[in-house]
């Protein structure tokens, strides 16, 4: 049994952030239900990544919405609004994304649902948080990476400001969603106690900065300077870069600048013997490097520096990696079936419990497939005698 097995988890969320959170439960083992509008359903399903539509809906849901159920209600209609209750009073778990003060008004909040079931985990997540002056912005990703400091990291000293190129905040929301809610979860078990949990994305992006804040808060306010080439860390000196060379890229990360002149061939960078210049004189031990990297190939450069034991590594795409044996002996990937028989390839968790690999054949569902299997199990008249 997977640890979540029997734990019922209620999601009113949609979007990224909260149906990454339900995604994790879900692979954990619980059932996970969606509550989505009818007609429309989670405006994710239509939010199309590169226009890849998948059995008519966009290719983001479909990775974030598998192994779940779908039930699908208007919260403003009385007689829908029922039916969840139904759900929401025999659930373990309640969560949503909505800005602050919608729960409310819909009268689903933690403290109403608290009082038809007392023991629930309550979890939410907020763009600002639930208070102060940003209380009620959008909380979307590029936008909490910017108002966050986030973008002044990536890219190089003159370049601007650099988003990174994934829904990075909405997914580490979702995962310190999920980890207060599992918290609460083991609370729950030891002391029959529920609770609330609050994530803000603009929290979770200022967490993921904790190293380099940390020595901002210690360094007399000093804003981080990235290097004019090559840059990949702010607060760290050279080698630390991804490099070109004659076929490809390399990335360095820390190494003895006088050690990578001895293997590379590089006279240059004899030059810097002390570890101080590798931060102090990075600009210039940077070009040079990438200077002299680009006269011979990735692999002819790896087999130098890796069984010196350098940290370095080849700079794959996508298709690369796909085909490597470093990623197939991980078994990453998994095919799942939506209900209507059609199948897609997407990822698996990527936590083993008790060395085994956590996946499901279940696919995302369809809006509202699901209603009329939980009308008759949660809404009749035997199953509400049962709760």
């Amino acid at each position: 049994m997977k640890p979540l097995e029997d734990y019922l988890v209620v999601d009113f969320s949609q979007f990224l952030s909260g149906p990454s959170a339900a995604l994790r439960l879900a692979d954990f083992g619980a059932r996970v239900i969606k509550i989505e509008r009818p007609e429309t359903g989670d405006i994710c399903r239509h939010l199309y990544t590169s226009n890849v539509i998948m059995n008519g809906e966009s290719s983001v849901f479909h990775a974030i919405n598998r192994n779940k159920e779908s039930f699908a209600a208007d919260l403003k209609n009385d007689a829908d609004r029922a039916q969840v209750w139904e759900l929401v009073r025999r659930a373990d778990v309640v969560m949503h994304n909505y800005r602050p003060g919608v729960m409310e008004r819909l009268g689903f909040d933690y403290q109403s649902v608290r009082a038809q079931n007392p023991t629930v985990v309550y979890g939410e997540i907020s763009g600002y948080g639930p208070d102060g002056p940003w209380r009620d912005k959008p909380g979307q990703d590029l936008l909490l990476q910017s108002v966050s400091g986030l973008t002044w990291l990536s890219g190089n000293d003159g370049s601007g400001p650099v988003p990174m190129g994934l829904s990075i905040v909405d997914m580490l929301a979702g995962a310190h969603l999920a980890q207060g809610l599992l918290a609460c979860l083991v609370r729950r078990s030891l002391r029959g106690e529920g609770g609330l949990v609050q994530v803000s994305m603009l929290e979770s992006a200022i967490d993921f900065q904790f190293e380099t804040l940390t020595t901002f808060f210690n360094d007399g306010g000093q804003l981080p300077q990235r290097t004019r080439h090559n840059s990949a860390h702010a607060y760290l000196g050279a080698p630390y870069g991804i490099y070109q060379t004659q076929n490809g890229y390399l990335a360095l990360a820390m190494g003895s600048i006088p050690k990578l002149g001895e293997l590379l061939g590089c006279p240059a960078l004899l030059n810097y013997p002390e570890p101080k210049q590798a931060f102090d004189q990075r600009d210039e031990i940077k070009a040079t490097l990438a200077e002299h990297l680009r006269t011979n190939t990735t692999e002819a450069w790896l087999a130098v520096l890796e069984p010196a034991d350098i940290w370095c590594a080849n700079v794959l795409r996508w298709d690369e990696l796909l085909r490597h044996e470093g990623f197939r002996g991980l078994e990453m990937t998994q095919t799942v079936r939506q209900l209507d028989g059609y199948e897609y390839q997407t990822t698996r968790c990527p936590i083993r419990l008790d060395g085994e690999r956590l996946t499901s054949p279940v696919g995302s569902p369809k809006l509202g497939q699901d209603n009329a299997r939980l009308q008759e199990e949660f809404m009749t008249s035997n199953a509400r005698q049962d709760a």
